[in-house]
């Protein structure tokens, strides 16, 4: 059962596990609006001001136009280290926590 369309349409929040990032910089293409490298070649997420957030851990909030392009990156993502969860219930939706 494809839930992609339902998730699409709730809250989610993001953040990274850079000790598992490659820096292939798939994220960054999907949504860098999102996403964006550090000058250690990691991937971190962005502020809703577009400060990189490089504390680790550091969660935002998905801007609703660019759900699918994070849920995208993080099924694509090679080093399996973008976490995307529901906002309401923090149940996984993508990445390595999240069931196929």
């Amino acid at each position: 059962m494809d839930t992609t369309g339902q998730t699409t349409e709730q809250a989610l929040a993001v953040w990274v596990d850079q000790d598992l990032c490659t820096g292939d910089g798939l994220c960054v293409q999907y949504a860098p609006e999102v996403f964006e490298f550090d000058v250690d070649g990691l991937a971190y997420v962005k502020g809703p001001d577009g400060e990189l957030l490089l504390a680790p851990g550091s969660r935002v909030d998905v801007p609703a136009h660019l759900r699918l392009e994070v849920i995208d990156a993080a099924k694509e993502c090679p080093g399996e280290c973008i976490h995307v969860h529901r906002a309401a219930d923090d149940a996984p939706v993508a990445g390595p926590d999240a069931e196929d």
